[in-house]
């Protein structure tokens, strides 16, 4: 019997093989996602090549677009790893970014305070979820869509800093994103604590 879209599912030692790979595209993207952090550093702060901090900001925001596409997509593609390495590098995006903006100048310190303490208060609940035998919960829609969000109003916000009449309108484009996906990402933290309740609720502790 095939799949709804058409293909035929693998067998179950094949799957299994599929997840444990390493080598796939999504892997490869968020790796080079996560080469860039420093990248961009130098390019925004050392050598204040603000357009060039600008374009790798947009990449990564396409190549994080890219790699889940292409893990929910294409046989093969999704991995265990590709689970865990796409939304750590997401987090070390949402705190180095921001950080950096506001150092440069760019944005408000009280934004960064906001995005750090959101990811502060979920790394505390770790402790709760590891006495269930778990290490993290999955990533939900609406915290992509707020990553998303986020990751494209800060290169906005970001280009919208030139002195011209474009980029008055890029800036207001950018802050329309960043209020959007920082309002989006609150209320994912909400629905995660939300998650961790029901986990506490409904799991025994595992036994060490």
């Amino acid at each position: 019997m095939t799949e709804a879209h058409g293909r035929v599912p693998s067998p179950p030692d094949e799957a299994g093989r599929a997840r444990g790979r390493v080598l796939t595209v999504p892997n490869l993207l968020s790796a080079v996602r996560l080469v860039l952090v420093p990248v961009f550093l130098w390019l925004l702060l050392v050598v204040h090549a603000n357009a060039w901090a600008v374009a790798v900001l947009m990449f990564s925001g396409f190549s994080d677009w890219a790699d889940g596409k292409i893990a929910r997509l294409v046989d093969n593609q999704s991995s265990r790893l590709g689970e865990l390495l796409d939304p750590a590098v997401d987090r070390i995006y949402m705190v180095v970014i921001p950080i950096a903006m506001a150092l440069h100048g760019s944005l408000p310190w009280s934004i960064v305070l906001t995005l750090i303490g959101r990811d502060v208060v979920l790394a505390l609940t770790l402790p709760l979820l590891r006495s269930r035998g778990l290490t993290a919960l999955p990533v939900t829609y609406i915290g992509k869509a707020a990553t998303f969000a986020l990751m494209s109003g800060l290169p906005l916000i970001l280009l919208g800093q030139w002195d011209a009449t474009w980029s008055r309108v890029v800036l207001a484009i950018g802050w329309g994103f960043l209020i959007w996906g920082l309002a989006m990402y609150l209320w994912s933290g909400v629905l995660y604590l939300a998650q961790v309740g029901m986990v506490v609720r409904q799991l025994p502790k595992v036994s060490r």
